[in-house]
C-alpha cells in the first residue's frame, strides 16, 4: 500500500503543489512552520476522513480561499485507487475512484495509515481518552462494524446524557431502560473489537519494546477486565452496571460507565506505567504501541499501511532514532523533520524540502 502522488490545492498554507512519493522512505524537511505537518495531515485526512489537529474542516482551507482540494493517487493490493476530498466552508465531498461516498465508513480501508507525532509519545502518561482515541482510530480503519457502532453509541450516549439533566426524575427512570438497551447493543461491539485488537497488539508491543530497550524491560498491554464473554454477555454486564449507577448518573448528569470511560492497562517491568513510568519509559512504550499498530494492519490487510512520522525524531534519543529507522524499512513512510541528515543514518530516502508551503 502506497501513495504515489498527492495534490494539495488551497489546503492549509499550500496554494497548488504536487508531491511524488517513493515506495520507501520520503523525508519532508525544512524549517518549522513551513507546511511539513500540513502535508502529513492531508495524507491522514484522505485515509480516515478526519484530522488529528482540528475540529472543523473549514479550518483546513487556505486563508483567502473559498475551498480546498486534496487528491491522492494510491495503490493497494487490489489495484489503483484515487481519493479526492473537496472541502468548503460548510460542507465537504469525498470521492473514491470518482464516486461520491455517502458516509465516512465507506472511506475506511482504501488507504490505511498510522500517524505518529510527538503528541502520540504522551500516549501512556496522558489520560485514558488518549488511549481510547488510539484504539478508535486504529480499529475503525480495518472494521466498518466498529466505526459504525462507535458512531451510534456516541449518538445514543449524547441523548442519554441530555435525558439525565432533565428535572423530571420519574420520567428519566421510566425512559432510561429504553436508551440503555440500544446503548448496550453497540457498546458490546466496541468492547469485543477492542479486546480482539489488544489481543493482537500485546505480543507485538512486547516484542518491539524488547527490541527498543535491548531486552532490559518488559511491556505488558491488557484491556480493562470489566467484561467477559461474547457480545450478548458483554451487553448484559454493561446493562447491570448502568442500572447500578442510576443514582450517581442522575446526581452528576452524565453516564459514568461504558466504553467511553474504559481504558487499557499498561505495565512496564510489572509496574503500572501510567502512574510510575519515567518520561523515557513512556516514550519508548508509546513507540512500541505505534509500531505494533503497523503490524496489526499488515496482519489484517496483507500489506503495510502508510506510516506518517511527524517530527517524532526530535523527541527520541539517538539509540531510539536508529532503531526506529531499522523498523520502518520495507514500508512507505512519510517523515517530517527540520534536518534530514540528522535522522536518516544512512537509510535511502527521497528528500523533499518544504519552504512556505512550496516544494523547493
Amino acid at each position: 500500500m502506497q501513495i504515489k502522488k498527492l495534490f494539495l490545492q488551497n489546503f492549509r498554507n499550500y496554494e497548488n503543489e504536487k508531491f511524488d512519493f517513493s515506495e520507501g522512505l520520503n523525508v519532508l524537511f525544512g524549517k518549522n512552520a513551513q507546511g511539513k505537518t500540513n502535508c502529513a495531515e492531508a495524507v491522514f485526512y484522505l485515509c480516515t476522513g478526519a484530522s488529528l489537529r482540528i475540529r472543523h474542516d473549514k479550518q483546513l482551507i487556505r486563508i483567502g480561499a473559498e475551498s480546498a482540494r486534496i487528491i491522492a493517487e494510491a495503490e493497494n493490493r487490489y489495484g489503483n485507487v484515487t481519493i479526492q476530498a473537496d472541502i468548503y466552508e460548510n460542507k465537504r465531498e469525498i470521492r473514491v475512484n470518482g464516486s461520491k461516498i455517502a458516509k465516512n465508513a465507506d472511506l475506511m480501508g482504501h488507504i490505511n495509515s498510522v500517524f505518529f507525532s510527538p503528541g502520540e509519545l504522551r500516549l501512556i502518561q496522558d489520560g485514558p481518552e488518549e488511549r481510547r482515541r488510539f484504539m478508535n482510530l486504529s480499529i475503525s480503519q480495518t472494521s466498518s462494524a466498529y466505526y459504525t457502532a462507535l458512531l451510534r453509541y456516541n449518538k445514543i450516549l449524547d441523548q442519554r446524557n441530555v435525558l439525565l439533566k432533565n428535572h423530571d426524575v420519574g420520567m428519566i427512570l421510566d425512559t432510561l431502560p429504553v436508551w440503555d438497551e440500544q446503548l448496550c447493543k453497540y457498546a458490546a461491539v466496541i468492547v469485543k473489537k477492542r479486546r480482539e485488537f489488544l489481543e493482537k497488539l500485546a505480543p507485538f508491543a512486547k516484542e518491539f519494546h524488547a527490541f527498543l530497550t535491548d531486552g532490559n524491560e518488559e511491556l505488558v498491554i491488557a484491556p480493562d477486565r470489566k467484561y467477559d464473554g461474547d457480545e450478548a454477555e458483554i451487553a448484559k454486564t454493561l446493562q447491570r452496571r448502568l442500572e447500578n449507577q442510576y443514582e450517581k448518573d442522575l446526581r452528576l448528569g452524565f453516564t459514568t460507565v461504558g466504553p467511553h470511560r474504559d481504558d487499557l492497562d499498561v505495565a512496564i517491568g510489572g509496574v503500572d506505567a501510567k502512574a510510575y513510568a519515567s518520561q523515557g519509559q513512556t516514550r519508548t512504550a508509546a513507540l512500541a504501541l505505534k509500531l505494533s499498530e503497523v503490524q496489526i494492519f499488515k496482519e489484517l490487510s496483507g500489506e503495510y499501511p502508510i506510516l506518517v512520522l511527524d517530527d517524532v525524531m526530535s523527541e527520541l534519543d539517538l539509540p531510539r532514532r536508529k532503531k526506529l529507522v531499522k523498523c520502518i524499512a520495507g514500508m512507505q513512510t512519510i517523515l517530517t523533520c527540520t534536518h534530514a541528515e540528522r535522522v536518516l543514518y544512512g537509510a535511502e530516502s527521497k528528500k523533499i524540502r518544504i519552504e512556505n508551503g512550496k516544494i523547493k
